[in-house]
């Protein structure tokens, strides 16, 4: 470790791994996007990567320096040689590429190393480089894993029958076509049913968040503000039922339902997902409500009003950030449910979204509506949640700090 500590050792190291990391992700990007080959080369990544470290140690804010190795990349990386070899691919995919690796060796790397002097580290200037470009590959890694499948999912539900059965790998789509990329969402619409099913999900959804919150909210209150035996060994035993995975509990619900005439009905399901979110919202919101201070509560119970009032006039406007947090929470558990649903529903005309999609996992059905079944069930939910994710995150940082 104590020889690593050296600028003209650190900067081509961290050039060297950063450069491989890079043209692995560009080249698996590259080859989605265009379907044409590109492959990573470790040994011009080692070479690129720690002539570029070694370079721009002891150098600082040199974004000249910078610019220059850009362009310099980009001439090279244009004739098919360096970190991603592209062989025979189109010029523009070679032109793109080469963009992005000389955009992305030179620019962090000036981050990574600039404060770093070509002599002996310090354990701070040492330890600050290595975070910056563990930092990066953390963005990189951590958005590939979502973005990766996520572009292929769409990719394939954009394609048709023949160019599957052409190509399966090739991820790329034909523009040229218009409006008939989307014929696989139309198809699912108009032959599936999948608009009745988005809708079942979403008022057994909304229905389950209400009947979470009516139950959740007195519970949780009471727990944080009202003294009585065992309160604090309910409190804590609040989330055991998540230590019983679900599937131990299939089997009996399966029978008990069937046993009550609760089987194949939304009454069924709108009565056992609030089973599994009650408890996660009474964990989220006994938290907030110890974190309100208490004063406001007992000022207004000096005014005359009932404990309840104080609840619905004081408590709970006070908790907007809170329950809109919990109430995001459990309309995702809800829409993204498939056990039970799977388990409890057979009849297609009250199946729910993840229901609907399961059902067209059959060799029967073309994989491209799968595909464009499982974009439905994503984007919607996707979208809610990011632009309502700052609630969100109000709402589950707000009660960590009491009073």
């Amino acid at each position: 470790m104590k020889m690593l500590r050296f600028g003209s050792l650190t900067g081509p190291l961290l050039g060297a791994l950063w450069t491989f990391v890079l043209a692995v992700t560009v080249a698996v990007a590259m080859s989605f996007a265009t379907g044409e080959a590109f492959r990573p080369s470790l040994l011009w990544s080692l070479l690129f990567g720690g002539l570029t470290g070694f370079v721009l140690v002891g150098r600082g804010h040199m974004r000249v320096v910078v610019a220059a190795l850009c362009i310099v990349y980009f001439a090279v990386l244009s004739l098919g040689i360096g970190p991603v070899l592209t062989g025979n691919v189109s010029l523009v995919a070679r032109l793109a590429a080469a963009l992005f690796l000389g955009v992305g060796i030179g620019w962090p790397m000036v981050r990574f190393v600039e404060d770093l002097p070509m002599g002996t580290l310090t354990r701070h200037e040492f330890e600050g480089a290595v975070i910056m470009a563990l930092k990066g590959f953390g963005y990189i890694f951590f958005t590939a894993i979502v973005v990766i499948p996520f572009y292929v999912m769409v990719m394939t539900s954009l394609k048709n029958q023949s160019q599957l059965m052409q190509n399966p790998l090739d991820f790329s789509i034909d523009l040229s076509q218009g409006w008939g990329l989307f014929r696989s969402y139309t198809e699912l619409m108009t032959e599936f049913n999948f608009g009745s099913y988005m809708w079942t999900s979403f008022y057994i959804s909304v229905l389950t968040v209400l009947i979470t919150l009516a139950f959740a909210i007195p519970g949780a209150y009471a727990v944080a503000r009202l003294r009585f035996r065992g309160q604090v060994a309910f409190s804590r035993s609040i989330l055991l039922i998540y230590m019983v995975p679900m599937i131990v509990l299939a089997l009996p619900i399966y029978i008990g339902f069937s046993m009550m005439g609760l089987r194949n009905s939304i009454t069924g399901i709108v009565m056992i997902y609030p089973v599994t979110t009650i408890p996660v919202a009474l964990y989220m919101l006994q938290g907030y409500f110890r974190g309100l201070p208490a004063e406001i509560e007992e000022a207004g119970l000096m005014d005359g009003l009932s404990r309840l009032q104080v609840i619905w006039k004081i408590t709970l406007p006070l908790s907007l950030p809170a329950l809109a947090s919990v109430s995001l929470y459990v309309f995702m558990i809800a829409w993204n449910e498939f056990l039970l649903a799977f388990m409890l529903l057979d009849d297609p005309s009250k199946f729910t979204l993840t229901r609907g999609i399961a059902s067209l996992n059959s060799s029967e059905i073309p994989r491209q509506h799968l595909m464009a079944g499982s974009v439905i069930a994503t984007v919607p939910i996707m979208a809610l949640f990011l632009g309502l994710e700052r609630f969100m995150t109000k709402g589950l940082t707000a009660g960590s700090v009491k009073g």
